[in-house]
């Protein structure tokens, strides 16, 4: 804010530069006013579109695909959620529960081992609210020190900016969200609302993973089973509903329930996943 009195101390020979000046003054801050507005709504634009999407989400692969869309509004290139482990864990590959991290960089960070010497964890889970670094900040500035192996890595696949929160559920287990990428480091104002969205979207994800954990012992009803057995096969909703006797929309019900409770986008993934969980044979 330019404090239009700062006029008063111009001489007083020259009224018309004063004049210039206190005109020059109100426009400045009457710009800066309505840019700081349409920063704002623009926020809350963007805040409202990204939580009705994380809201609508039922399943976990849909909720990830929303954080994919908040990484992607916020500028980052890559979103990973992260599960903890036991402490003595050395593989990353086997701490992500979803990412979008080339699958070379996860390889070559497992071969290399920079799990152990990676400064993030330590950082991250001393506070609630999220913690942004870049690679091209001073180690005063960034807060710890970046490995030479472990940079040279981030740097070649284009991690340069990260922020990263850790995150609790209610039965205990602990993960933690990050998004990389290559932009400037967040502002003050875009660290509080990326929280507040990552907040949103882990509620939401917990559910959703808790609900999946409650059926896990027996997550497919007998009729189900028979429906997904003969997806398997290769068998149509009509070919199965005649199999055993039943209306094209019953064992469509079927299948969508099944759907669901194994977390699936389609009849394929469904019948892959019910295989890799020997539930079909």
């Amino acid at each position: 804010m330019i404090d239009c009195h700062i006029f008063r101390g111009f001489p007083e020979g020259r009224p018309k530069f004063r004049w210039l000046f206190k005109r020059i003054c109100i426009f400045v801050n009457v710009n800066i006013n309505l840019s700081q507005l349409l920063i704002r709504m623009i926020t809350l634009e963007r805040q409202s579109i990204l939580n009705s999407e994380i809201s609508a989400a039922d399943s976990q692969v849909e909720i990830f695909a929303a954080m994919r869309r908040v990484a992607h509004e916020f500028g980052f290139r890559h979103v990973t959620l992260f599960a903890a482990t036991t402490p003595d864990e050395v593989l990353i590959s086997r701490m992500i529960v979803d990412t979008t991290l080339p699958a070379a960089y996860v390889q070559e960070f497992d071969r290399r081992r920079l799990l152990r010497l990676c400064p993030v964890a330590p950082v991250t889970s001393r506070s609630v609210l999220p913690y942004c670094w870049s690679l091209d900040d001073p180690e005063n500035v960034r807060g710890f020190a970046v490995p030479a192996a472990m940079e040279e890595l981030q740097r070649r696949y284009e991690l340069i900016t990260s922020v990263a929160m850790s995150l609790n559920s209610i039965d205990g287990d602990r993960f933690m969200l990050r998004f990389d990428g290559i932009r400037p480091r967040l502002s003050q104002v875009e660290i509080n609302e990326i929280g507040m969205i990552a907040l949103h979207a882990f509620d939401v994800f917990d559910k959703i993973r808790r609900s999946v954990k409650t059926v896990a012992a027996g997550p497919l009803s007998s009729r189900e089973l028979e429906v997904v057995r003969w997806t398997a096969q290769g068998k149509t909703s009509a070919e199965i509903g005649r199999i055993l006797s039943l209306s094209d929309h019953t064992v469509n019900a079927y299948m969508t329930n099944a759907i669901k409770k194994l977390d699936c986008v389609n009849r394929t993934q469904l019948v892959a996943k019910a295989l890799r969980l020997r539930l079909i044979i």
